[in-house]
């Protein structure tokens, strides 16, 4: 998918699928795209959850996913070691260890979405 057209025959063959939600991975397209997306999906009443929380910052409904900027302060580390001499190749590959659930109150109340408490108590950030 790499015009925004096609957003709108996938989000119509959803609505077509009787899709009863929507998960949407971190990627470059699609956050080029972002306003799109998040306007289909409110337009189709599809819960969405994404990747990363610049998508219910932006409206989506929520998000779960590795916290970016736990990611960049872990690569910094990574850097300075190379500034003071080891190989990056002698360097351990890690993954995040850090993940973080946001949700967009405001969104779930367009979509007539009830959050269950226990979901709301559990995430890291939640939008009003």
């Amino acid at each position: 998918m790499r015009k925004p057209e096609q957003f709108a025959a996938a989000f119509s063959d959803l609505t077509q699928a009787n899709a009863q939600a929507l998960y949407v991975v971190d990627d470059p397209i699609f956050f080029a795209h972002r306003g799109i997306l998040l306007n289909l999906a409110s337009a189709a009443r599809l819960p969405t959850i994404y990747e990363t929380r610049r998508y219910p910052d932006a409206g989506g409904l929520m998000s779960y996913g590795p916290d970016i900027h736990d990611l960049f302060r872990r690569a910094a580390i990574y850097v300075n070691r190379i500034f003071e001499g080891e190989k990056p190749a002698d360097l351990p590959v890690e993954q995040p260890t850090k993940f973080e659930l946001v949700i967009n109150l405001g969104t779930a109340k367009t979509l007539e979405l009830t959050i269950p408490d226990k979901l709301i108590a559990l995430a890291d950030d939640v939008i009003e």
